[in-house]
C-alpha cells in the first residue's frame, strides 16, 4: 500500500492545488454567467473549444514523449527535454507569425470581423501556453509537485483577480466615478474582451515564473533523439487531438447544427457550456489523477507488482469518482446557483456529463498498456474511432434533441473508448482489474441518483436530507465491501 499513499499524496497536491485553483477558476462562471448574456457567453466558450485543439496540435504529444526519453541519471544534461522545448518554440513561433499574417480573413470566416482582436489575443495566449508545456513536464518528471501547483495557483489567481477587477468592478465605479485613476486602463467598449486579456496577462506571467525550468541545462538539439520523439509523440499528438474532438467538439458544432437562428444557436451554446461547467469537480480531479499517474505509472512499470498496483488504482479511482458523479447530482439544487437563472434549463445536461467524465477516467487508467507496450499507434487508433463517433453521433443527434444530444454522444464516446482499451490492454498487457466491483459501484451511484430524483416526488424529507442518507449509503457500501477485502488480505 505504500506506494499507492504515494500517488495518492502527489496526486493530493496535483488535486487540492487543482480543486483550489479551479475553485477561484469557477468562480468566473457566476461572474460570466450573471454580466453576459447567454450569447455572449456562447463567444468565450467557442474560443476556448478551439483552444482545446490548438493546444494539443501546437503541443505535438512531446509532453508526452519527453516522459518517455528523458534523461533520468544526467540531470544537467536531459537532452530530450532540450530538444523538445527547441521543437516546440520553432512550432509556436510559426503558427503566431501566420495567424498575425491572416488574421483579418480569419475574423471574418469566425464571424467576428468586427473583433479582430479576439483572434489575435488568442493566438498570444496558446503560444505562451504551448511552450509553458513542456517546462511545466519537467517538474512533474523531476516530482516538483508543490512548484509546478504554485505556478498553476498563481495564473489561476490572476486570471480570476483581473477578471473581477475589469468585469465586475471597473463597470460599477464607471458608472459612479468616472474620473478614478483607477479606469486608466479600463475602456467600456472592449466589454467581452477582458476575458481574454485577463487570460493573456495570466498566461504572461506564468512563462516569466518558468523562467528557472529553462536555464540550468547543457542545451542542444539531438537529432536522433528528435527523430524518437517524434516516432513516440506524433501518434500522441493524435491521441491527444482525438480526445479534444471528444471533449470540446460539441460546443463548436453547436453553433452550426442547432436548428434556430444564429442569435438563439449561441444563446443554446452558453447555456450548454455554463451547464457543462458543473461536472468540473470530476474533470479536476482526472486531470489532477493524469498529472501524477502518467510519471508513476512510466517509474513503476519494472516493479513485480505492478499489475496489482494498476488494478487497485482503477478501482479506488473508480470508488472516489462515483462518490464525486453522487455529490454534484444528489445535492444540485446548490450546485445550480453558480450559474446565472436564465442559464438554468440545461441543469438535465449534468448527470448525462458527469457519467462521461467517469467513463474518461476510466480509459486513462486503462489506456495504460499503450504507452508502457509502446503501441502508442494502437492507442491512437482508439482515440481516432471514439473521436469519428463523437462527430457521427453529434451530427445526428444535435439537430434531433439539441444540446442534450451532444452530452449522450459524449458519454456513449467515452464508454466506448473505455470498453476498447479495456479489450485490447487485456491482449497486450493483461491486468486482473476488479470489473464486477467496479462496475457494481458505478450501477450503485446511478441507482442511488435514480432513487434520489423519484423519492423527491413522494417524499416528506427535504431534498438535502434526503441526498444525505443516500450519500450515507454509499460510503457505508463501499466501506464494508473494501474492508472485508483487506480483513481478507
Amino acid at each position: 500500500m505504500g506506494i499507492l499513499k504515494k500517488l495518492a499524496s502527489q496526486t493530493a497536491i496535483y488535486g487540492l492545488s487543482s480543486i483550489f485553483g479551479r475553485f477561484l477558476n469557477y468562480l468566473l462562471v457566476p461572474l460570466y454567467t450573471y454580466h453576459f448574456s447567454p450569447e455572449e457567453y456562447g463567444v468565450v466558450s467557442e474560443f476556448y473549444a478551439y483552444a482545446g485543439f490548438f493546444s494539443v496540435l501546437l503541443l505535438c504529444g512531446f509532453e508526452t514523449g519527453y516522459f518517455r526519453f528523458r534523461d533520468k541519471g544526467h540531470t544537467g544534461r536531459d537532452v530530450a527535454y532540450s530538444t523538445a522545448l527547441i521543437f516546440v518554440v520553432l512550432v509556436n513561433l510559426g503558427f503566431f507569425l501566420g495567424i498575425a499574417l491572416i488574421n483579418t480573413q480569419l475574423s471574418a470566416a469566425l464571424n467576428y470581423a468586427d473583433h479582430p482582436e479576439y483572434v489575435l489575443w488568442f493566438a498570444v495566449i496558446l503560444t505562451l501556453d504551448a511552450v509553458a508545456a513542456i517546462p511545466f513536464a519537467r517538474l512533474r518528471a523531476e516530482n516538483k509537485a508543490f512548484r509546478f501547483a504554485g505556478i498553476k495557483l498563481f495564473e489561476i489567481l490572476v486570471t480570476v483577480l483581473l477578471s473581477l477587477f475589469f468585469i465586475a468592478y471597473c463597470p460599477k465605479l464607471y458608472t459612479e466615478s468616472p474620473a478614478s485613476p483607477l479606469l486608466y486602463f479600463y475602456q467600456p467598449a472592449i466589454g467581452l474582451g477582458y476575458v481574454f486579456i485577463a487570460n493573456l496577462s495570466a498566461s504572461a506571467l506564468k512563462f516569466l515564473l518558468l523562467a528557472p525550468q529553462l536555464t540550468g541545462l547543457a542545451w542542444g538539439f539531438d537529432r536522433v533523439v528528435f527523430g524518437r520523439l517524434v516516432r513516440y509523440s506524433l501518434p500522441m499528438a493524435v491521441v491527444g487531438f482525438a480526445g479534444i474532438i471528444n471533449e470540446m467538439l460539441d460546443r463548436s458544432l453547436l453553433k452550426y447544427l442547432l436548428p434556430y437562428d444564429a442569435q438563439t444557436n449561441m444563446k443554446m451554446l452558453g447555456i450548454y457550456s455554463a451547464c457543462y461547467k458543473l461536472s468540473i469537480l470530476m474533470s479536476l480531479f482526472i486531470q489532477a489523477f493524469r498529472y501524477a499517474a502518467e510519471p508513476f505509472f512510466f517509474a513503476y512499470a519494472d516493479k513485480n507488482d505492478a499489475r496489482k498496483i494498476y488494478a487497485d488504482v482503477l478501482k479506488y479511482f473508480v470508488v472516489f469518482c462515483v462518490s464525486l458523479f453522487l455529490l454534484v447530482t444528489l445535492f444540485i439544487d446548490f450546485f445550480k446557483y453558480f450559474v446565472g437563472d436564465s442559464y438554468r434549463a440545461g441543469l438535465n445536461v449534468v448527470p448525462i456529463l458527469l457519467l462521461a467524465n467517469l467513463c474518461l477516467g476510466l480509459y486513462v487508467n486503462l489506456s495504460i498498456w499503450y504507452k508502457l507496450t509502446d503501441r502508442t499507434l494502437m492507442g491512437a487508433g482508439i482515440s481516432i474511432v471514439g473521436a469519428f463517433l463523437t462527430i457521427a453521433l453529434n451530427v445526428w443527434w444535435i439537430p434531433m434533441f439539441g444540446y442534450i444530444g451532444s452530452a449522450w454522444a459524449t458519454l456513449a464516446c467515452y464508454a466506448g473508448m473505455a470498453i476498447a482499451s479495456y479489450w485490447l490492454g487485456q491482449k497486450y498487457y493483461p491486468v486482473a482489474y476488479d470489473v464486477r466491483r467496479v462496475l457494481g459501484y458505478i450501477v450503485l451511484g446511478i441507482g442511488l441518483y435514480f432513487t434520489r430524483e423519484y423519492a423527491a416526488i413522494y417524499s416528506t424529507l427535504e431534498p438535502w436530507l434526503l441526498s444525505l442518507g443516500l450519500m450515507l449509503v454509499y460510503f457505508l457500501t463501499t466501506a464494508l465491501f473494501e474492508s472485508r477485502l483487506w480483513i481478507r488480505r
